[in-house]
This record gives C-alpha cells, sequence and structure tokens, in this order.
C-alpha cells in the first residue's frame, strides 16, 4: 500500500498543527495512522473510528467532521424531524439543564425527541434471547460500532461471535420510522464518533441521516445563542424501561438484559478500553470456556466517548448517569411492540495482509541500522509492537524510516561528527582539567600536532590562561583574537561552556592571511602617501627652476632689443622692431 487513498474521511489531521511527535501512532490500536513527510493522516480503510488519537493527541491536532450544517439543512427541508439521543447526556449537563434537553431540542426545530435507550430495552431482550438459546457458545455483544469495526477489519475469528442484533441507536431509528413513517428524518446525538460511519453503512441506508456528537451540539446551542435557563422543563416523548439508560456504562447491557451482573462470575466478561479488549480477545484465543462479552472501547464506557466535552472525571460521569437513571421516569416493560426485525449480520471486512519477502524487511532493517537481532529493541517508541513490524510498515508506505528514534539519534550524531571533522575551524574539546578530549584535522594541522596528544593539557599546546579564565569565571562564553607567533599563527578564538558535560569548547577560526594582507594594505598606502609628497615637491621644485629661466630669458631678450634700436635709425626696421616687440610681450605674456 503505497499511497493509500484516503476516502469517506471521518476523522483528519489538521496539519498545522501536528507536531511530528508519532503520539497517534503509538496510542492507535489497529496502527491506522499513516505518517508521510511527518505529518499523521488517518487511512480511513483501517480506521474503525475508536477516537482514541483525538483524545490522546497533546496539539490537537486531530478532529472529526462536523455535521451540524447537514442537520440545520435537515431541519429547513422536511417537516417531520426526530432526534434519538443517548443517555450519556446526563454526563454532560447538569441536572437543571437535563430537565430542558427536551425544551431545548424543540426549540432547535426536532418534532419529535426520544432518548435511544427507548430501545435499548428491544435491543437488550433480543440479545438476552439469542444468548440464552445457544448457551454453549460464545457470544459477544454488539452496542460498541467501534468494536464491531475493530473485529470486522482485523479479527475475523471474532465475527462469528458477535450477537447478530443492531445497536440501540439502529433499533430507535428503526422503531421511529415505524411508529412516524420513512418520511421522518433521524438525527442521532451521543458521545460516539464511530456512529458516523455506522449510520453510513449500507445495511442501515436511510435510517439515520445525521449524527452529531455532544460537543456539535454544544457548539449549535452557543451558535443559536439559546439561553436554556429559559427553558421550561419538559418530559421526553417516549420513555425508556427500567435500567435501559444505563447501556452506556461498562456492563450496562448485561444489566438491562436481565443476565447475571455478579462481577465474580467467571462466564460474563464486561470489558473496555483498548488494553482490556487485547487480553479479552486472548483470553478467548486460549480458552475452551463459553463467555458472553460486553466490549466497549472507550475505557469506563461511552460516558468517557471522544465526542463528549467536559471536564468530569469518569468516575463522576458514572456517578451523575446512575443518578440520572434512578431520578428520570420510565416505563415497567417493553409494551410498545412494533414490528421491528432488529437482526442483522456482520462480515469480515478484513483486507488481504500485503506479504513481503524476508530479503525486502531485512532491507529496511539494514538501513535503521537493525539487520541483528540484538540490534532490535522493539522498544515501541515508532508506534509499533517490533522493530519488525515497522519494518513492514515503512514497505506498505505506512510508516517512514525516521520514525525511529534510535535510528535519528545516531544519524543525527553521524551528522555531528561529520560537521565538525569537516570543518575548516580548529575544534577542541577539554574537561574540566584542561585535558584534550577531543580536537579535529583542523586543529592539529593549525598547531602542528597529532592526535597521540589526546588526555594532555592544552598547555603543551598553548598558554591555557583564556581557558582558565572560562572555567573559572562566570561567563559562559569569551571571545579574542589571539597571535600564536610560534605557529605563525594568528587566531579569532570562541570558547564557551558545555555545563551538561561539565567541558570546554574551543573554536579557532584562521586569520593570518586576512591579518598578513591588510599589513600589506597598510605598508602600500604609506608607500604611495610617500610617493606622492615626493612628486609633489619635485613638480614644485621644477615650477620656481621654469619660472627663473623664464624670467632671466625676458630680461636678455628686451636688453637686445634697445640695444638694436639704439644703433638701427632707419623707420621701416624700427617699425618692424617694434612690431616684433609687440609679438614677443603677447608671447612672454603667456
Amino acid at each position: 500500500m503505497k499511497n493509500k487513498k484516503l476516502t469517506n474521511q471521518i476523522i483528519y489531521t489538521n496539519e498545522a498543527r501536528c507536531q511530528d511527535c508519532y503520539r497517534c501512532v503509538r496510542v492507535c490500536p489497529v496502527n491506522a495512522i499513516m505518517m508521510k513527510e511527518g505529518q499523521a493522516q488517518v487511512v480511513s480503510d483501517k480506521c474503525i473510528l475508536c477516537g482514541t488519537c483525538i483524545r490522546e493527541c497533546p496539539q490537537d491536532a486531530k478532529s472529526y467532521r462536523r455535521d451540524i450544517e447537514r442537520v440545520k439543512r435537515l431541519l429547513v427541508n422536511h417537516e417531520s424531524i426526530a432526534v434519538s439521543i443517548a443517555p450519556s447526556f446526563a454526563t454532560v449537563y447538569e441536572d437543571w439543564k437535563r430537565e430542558r434537553i427536551p425544551s431545548l431540542l424543540r426549540k432547535l426545530g426536532f418534532t419529535h425527541i426520544s432518548e435511544t435507550s427507548e430501545a435499548a430495552g428491544f435491543v437488550a431482550e433480543e440479545t438476552a434471547k439469542i444468548i440464552n438459546t445457544r448457551p454453549e457458545n460464545t457470544h459477544i455483544a454488539t452496542a460498541c460500532p467501534a468494536f464491531v469495526n475493530y473485529a470486522e477489519k482485523y479479527n475475523p475469528s471474532l465475527v462469528s461471535k458477535l450477537v447478530p442484533v443492531v445497536s440501540p441507536m439502529i433499533a430507535h431509528a428503526m422503531r421511529i420510522k415505524a411508529k412516524f413513517g420513512d418520511d421522518t428524518r433521524v438525527v442521532f446525538i451521543g458521545p460516539c464518533i464511530a456512529k458516523k460511519d455506522e449510520a453510513e453503512k449500507s445495511e442501515f441506508a436511510g435510517l439515520i441521516d445525521a449524527v452529531l456528537t455532544f460537543e456539535e451540539l454544544n457548539i449549535w446551542i452557543e451558535e443559536e445563542d439559546v439561553d436554556i435557563k429559559m427553558l421550561e422543563t419538559s418530559d421526553f416523548d417516549d420513555l425508556p424501561t427500567e435500567n435501559s439508560s444505563l447501556f452506556p456504562l461498562v456492563g450496562g447491557l448485561i444489566r438491562t438484559a436481565s443476565l447475571s451482573t455478579d462481577l465474580l462470575s467467571d462466564t460474563m466478561l464486561p470489558v473496555s478500553g483498548v488494553e482490556e479488549i487485547n487480553e479479552m480477545v486472548k483470553t478467548l484465543e486460549k480458552s475452551n470456556h463459553n463467555f458472553v462479552v460486553e466490549p466497549l472501547f472507550c475505557a469506563q464506557g461511552c460516558t468517557n466517548g471522544p465526542g463528549i466535552d467536559c471536564c468530569k472525571t469518569v468516575f463522576e460521569k458514572k456517578a451523575d448517569l446512575l443518578e440520572y437513571t434512578a431520578q428520570r421516569k420510565t416505563k415497567k416493560t417493553d409494551d410498545d411492540k412494533l414490528n421491528v426485525d432488529l437482526s442483522t449480520r456482520y462480515r469480515i471486512r478484513a483486507e488481504a495482509a500485503e506479504r513481503f519477502s524476508e530479503a525486502e524487511i531485512r532491507k529496511v532493517l539494514e538501513k535503521t541500522g537493525k539487520a541483528e537481532e540484538e540490534n532490535q529493541l522493539n522498544c515501541g517508541a515508532c508506534g509499533y509492537d517490533s522493530c519488525r513490524d515497522k519494518a513492514i510498515a515503512v514497505l506498505m508506505g505506512m510508516a517512514e524510516y525516521n520514525m525511529c528514534l534510535p535510528y535519528v539519534r545516531r544519524m543525527a550524531e553521524q551528522r555531528t561528527d561529520k560537521i565538525i571533522e569537516s570543518s575548516p575551524n580548529g575544534i577542541v574539546i577539554l574537561d574540566e582539567q584542561l585535558r584534550i578530549l577531543h580536537m579535529n584535522p583542523a586543529f592539529r594541522k593549525f598547531f602542528k600536532t597529532t592526535s597521540s596528544i589526546c588526555g594532555k593539557s592544552i598547555s603543551y599546546l598553548m598558554d591555557p590562561e583564556l581557558f582558565i579564565k572560562l572555567r573559572e569565571g562566570e561567563k559562559d562564553k569569551i571571545e579574542q583574537t589571539v597571535v600564536y607567533d610560534n605557529y605563525n599563527l594568528v587566531t579569532h578564538q570562541l570558547m564557551y561552556k558545555l555545563r551538561s558535560e561539565n567541558q570546554l569548547v574551543g573554536v579557532f577560526v584562521n586569520i593570518t592571511k586576512n591579518t598578513k594582507d591588510n599589513q600589506k594594505l597598510d605598508d602600500l598606502k604609506q608607500k604611495t602617501i610617500i610617493q606622492a609628497q615626493e612628486l609633489l615637491e619635485h613638480q614644485v621644485k621644477m615650477a620656481q627652476k621654469l619660472a627663473m629661466y623664464l624670467g632671466e630669458s625676458t630680461a636678455k631678450g628686451e636688453e637686445l632689443v634697445d640695444n638694436l634700436m639704439k644703433y638701427t635709425k632707419d623707420e621701416q626696421v624700427t617699425n618692424k622692431i617694434n612690431n616684433n616687440r609687440w609679438l614677443w610681450d603677447i608671447y612672454t605674456s603667456k
């Protein structure tokens, strides 16, 4: 089952809240949780709807389908809507509210209001009749749909022992239809999520139109802003028989059926909760005795169902239901004999188990380091009873390799070791006496040493002053740049304490090259400044000399012109000389 399709989803996962904790995998009694990329998904075909994952999820990441809007549409579209409410409502509401529940349901729009226990007496009667008819057989009561799912899907040997009688919910719907007609719609309200699945089974088609939990009912009341205190007290439209409201409790059916309720009876087995059910199954497999078994998948019975949202203990809930049963109105006998057939058939719905070769299983075990039997811890942390079961689940696509905690831890340690060993930074670990416990290859290269120095003091390699300061100081960290002339090394060091291990860790970053490069850059800058100053001085001196030479040349030129004029009387020559002088003045002025 590489990618099991999730269909007919009733229980689902809020992926934003799912924290990869595997809690639901560990508590699911039938391993119906598929892990995919760290997300826990409920596989509908495998799920028995017991609701254990919902109760146990620490992040409230598991929830179930809400059907409030479906019921509201029924009330809008149909005139006759009957409600069947489980007697465990008495554990959800205080006594003053219980008296107003019928009025509350009428206000919400239901036209016929009665307890499911009104039909429970008939179920108990039919169950007792079959048990008494075949006392040589083991009989398992079928009021709990989660257990019926478990037997049909996971333990075919139990199916033949199931009493072929419908549950009180189905029986009540049959009676309501027989009394008011098939056009009447029926809504069930109770503590059980598995009832949503039971109502949708093909063999019960058309009987139950919607199922709500008590939690959903409370949400609906809040949405409608109904003040229960303002409602009048009233009775249900039908009365149940004596003791039939005890069905939600462990042994309630046996009590209602007037069978032996002796706690020391060696034939009556009222059981509740996953652990007791598993023990009961083992007992039936080993024993030659015949038993009457009343199984309820929720510990301490239906009053502890996943659809009940109250903070009472299971014992407080039991006390409330006993009190209500003793006080409420009942009828003496089941005198309302409607022509209703309460018989049914249960069938094996178990999927053929996928078979894998020993080579395939061993390959998975090898990948998680469990190929050898002594390495198979069978710790159950992954949610499976054994490492072999988990390997098979991996092959089925239900589990992932990293669900094995020892495997994940080993992989994490290997990754950590690899990071330390391959780090370009030197890393050394010391004990409280500053003895070297471990050093990576980079550290050995920096300080030109080998692993043989492990166990000796760090003072063999360097001045231990900073480590001593760290060990004896209050600070957990020291950061400093240190020059090691002996090693031609400059490091930026981060040293910190591992308090839980009483160890000191030093991380050395080699900045020698950066330091030398910075020095070279500083030297180059200094030389450039000196050269610029020398060039500037040279240019100033050259300018001064050029100015001096130019001045001397100008004076000599003027003297020559004057002498020529003195000795030349020719006006024409004089004019030419003057013109030339004018040009000379222009030239020299530049």
